[in-house]
């Protein structure tokens, strides 16, 4: 274990007394805004699955010691003194919480230190042990990402982040908007909704799906008498009622992450050169149920009923869409 220097202990006393200063001179805000908050995966990479994904948003808040709220507190105070929408606060409360369990570390990996694990490069030791800098460093660098606003929170986490673990980020969406709710009192959570139940959504999706069952892969097709595989994915939740992005890669982020373990008829299976990295999603296939389902498979092949395991690659968490 590393010994604390009594010089970082004394930076982070200054900034907690900071941080208590500007929550109580902000957080009371203006009037009441739409959040912007979004998604919920109380499971991704961690954590035991509850039926709500508030439920296990507030269970992850309560483990959170002075010094980590504090910080929470002063992340939201910060956002709001900028005027960015809650959904910033919620991407660096989240990556806050998978660097350094939101605490103002005076170690990491390499020279990295503070909430953000930040590198040497960006600043001197001083600068990068002051909680107010390094949520302003945080907030700065998120707003340079091109449509950070329209990216799962998660993802602009490891934008700014660049971890070698970007799907990590997502562990921690429910808790950080538990957060929010629970310390902007003029912010109203827009979702971190119960888990959808599997549906008749997903029975309309199932049935449609199976319908086109034998016609052929075509790369880029949407039916109707031919499909690739998200292609398929795309219009069978269409005809339930819930639209879906085009490719693969983007389905991925279109509705709550559930253990494969825990998957029901519905849900979409997705494979991935690099498990690590859903940027290499590259196939996307819906489960049936009893280790089936059905796919678009590739060139050559039709529309098919097949057991799960046909492909190395294949992600141990699925997508419930939701509408």
């Amino acid at each position: 274990m590393r010994r604390v220097v009594p010089v970082f202990l004394a930076i982070t006393a200054i900034g907690t007394i900071m941080a208590i200063a500007v929550v109580s001179a902000l957080l009371g805000g203006a009037g009441k805004q739409q959040s912007g908050l979004s998604y919920c995966a109380p499971t991704e990479f961690g954590g035991n699955w509850s039926a709500s994904g508030a439920a296990q948003g507030e269970s992850d808040a309560a483990k959170l010691g002075d010094e980590s709220r504090q910080i929470v507190a002063m992340i939201i105070s910060m956002g709001k003194q900028r005027n960015l929408p809650a959904k910033a606060w919620q991407i660096a409360i989240q990556a806050g919480r998978t660097e350094s369990g939101l605490r103002n570390l005076n170690y990491g990996d390499r020279d990295s230190v503070g909430i953000f694990q930040i590198r040497g490069m960006h600043g001197p030791l001083s600068d990068r042990m002051s909680i107010p800098w390094q949520i302003t460093w945080f907030y700065d660098t998120l707003e340079r990402i091109p449509n950070w606003e329209d990216m799962r929170p998660g993802d602009a986490a490891q934008r700014v982040e660049r971890s070698a673990f970007p799907l990590r980020y997502h562990r921690w969406e429910s808790m950080a908007i538990f957060l929010i709710s629970q310390l902007a009192g003029d912010v109203e959570p827009a979702s971190c909704e119960t888990l959808p139940a599997p549906s008749t959504v997903a029975q309309a999706a199932i049935a449609f799906a199976l319908g086109e069952i034998g016609k052929p892969y075509v790369w880029g097709a949407t039916g109707p008498g031919s499909y690739d595989c998200s292609g398929l994915m795309l219009i069978a939740y269409r005809k339930a009622g819930v639209n879906l992005p085009r490719v693969s890669r983007d389905q991925w982020k279109a509705g709550a992450y559930i253990p494969r373990s825990q998957a029901q008829p519905g849900d979409l299976l997705f494979w991935a050169y690099d498990t690590r990295n859903p940027a290499t999603i590259h196939h996307v296939a819906m489960y049936l149920g009893n280790g089936e389902m059905v796919e678009a498979p590739y060139s050559g092949k039709d529309v098919r009923r097949v057991t799960v395991d046909r492909y190395p690659g294949l992600l141990d968490y699925v997508v419930r869409p939701t509408a």
